[in-house]
């Protein structure tokens, strides 16, 4: 009984230590070395199952990001019957958050596709867009989906009674680096809601207008699905590549930034930029590609 004890645990270990690709954690401790503030990092090869991890199990705000479960609340509700992806909504100006949405822009009473806001949700990442459908699906469904399919930390905190507390520390959502990327590879594979669903959502996912930071470093002919999040002091961005040589995930968190400037060289939005680069010629080391010359005047999206 011993010895069996012995080899189970013996395997378990080879097989953790298997999956963890040392090589490309030191690149990501050196990469991180340096920044002014907290970074969490995981990064999966999904063909191969290694990992690189850097404080992957700590909670950080989500910001936009956690429009991603969202969507898949809205898609469950839709599964289920209870919605349709297509049937009209009326706009009302109560529901207008204020900024420079394009929704925000409808007059009371306008009419528009249920598709189009979820498109408009993930795509502009638009805050009124993100609300309505949050208030249509409930914040207590959506975390109840995210509950029942094994997530242990990330939840929608905003307008969902019991979570102001939270909120008060991470806003309008939270996660792990580890959690998100483990949502995204569900959609890839077509395990979020159902294999129609996830690829309803994979879809709107590839059609992000952010592309300036991590999308910016891999190659336009490479489909990527990603989502973006920002505030004052916490930048961070989630993306699956679909690379030549097998799909990796990562997701990079910050938050406590000291630089909170709203500017390209804001010191979090190039280390986002700095790891999409470093892990897209990581997977793929026979690749010459870069951005063009003179690409940063077509990246100024804000």
């Amino acid at each position: 009984m011993k010895f069996k004890l012995l080899a189970i645990f013996l395997f378990i270990t080879s097989t953790t230590f298997a999956q963890t690709d040392r090589k490309l954690t030191q690149q990501l401790n050196d990469a991180v070395k340096g920044f002014h503030g907290q970074v969490g990092i995981y990064v999966q090869n999904l063909k191969t199952g290694k990992t690189a991890a850097i404080n992957a199990d700590t909670l950080f705000p989500t910001a936009s990001m956690i429009k991603v479960s969202i969507q898949c609340g809205l898609m469950d509700k839709i599964e289920k019957g209870e919605m349709q992806y297509n049937q009209k909504l009326v706009y009302r100006d109560s529901l207008l958050y204020k900024g420079e949405d394009i929704l925000g822009s409808f007059k009371d009473k306008d009419t528009v596709q249920l598709s189009k806001v979820a498109l408009l949700m993930i795509t502009m990442s638009d805050n009124t867009a993100s609300t309505w459908l949050q208030k249509l699906v409930g914040g207590d469904y959506i975390n109840n989906w995210l509950q029942q399919n094994g997530f242990k930390v990330m939840r929608v905190n905003s307008r969902v009674p019991g979570r102001e507390a939270i909120r008060s520390i991470y806003g309008w959502g939270v996660s792990t680096p580890f959690e998100m990327c483990r949502l995204f590879t569900m959609i890839r594979q077509g395990k979020a809601v159902s294999p129609a669903a996830s690829e309803r959502m994979s879809r709107n996912m590839a059609r992000i207008y952010w592309d300036e930071k991590a999308l910016s470093q891999i190659p336009t002919y490479v489909q990527t699905i990603s989502k973006q999040g920002a505030v004052d002091a916490a930048k961070s961005e989630t993306v699956l590549v679909n690379a030549p040589h097998g799909d990796y995930v990562f997701s990079i968190m910050t938050n406590h930034n000291a630089d909170q400037r709203w500017v390209p060289d804001n010191e979090a939005s190039v280390l986002i930029k700095k790891i999409s680069a470093l892990l897209w010629h990581y997977f793929e080391p026979g690749s010459n590609w870069k951005p063009a010359e003179g690409m940063d005047k077509y990246m100024k999206n804000e």
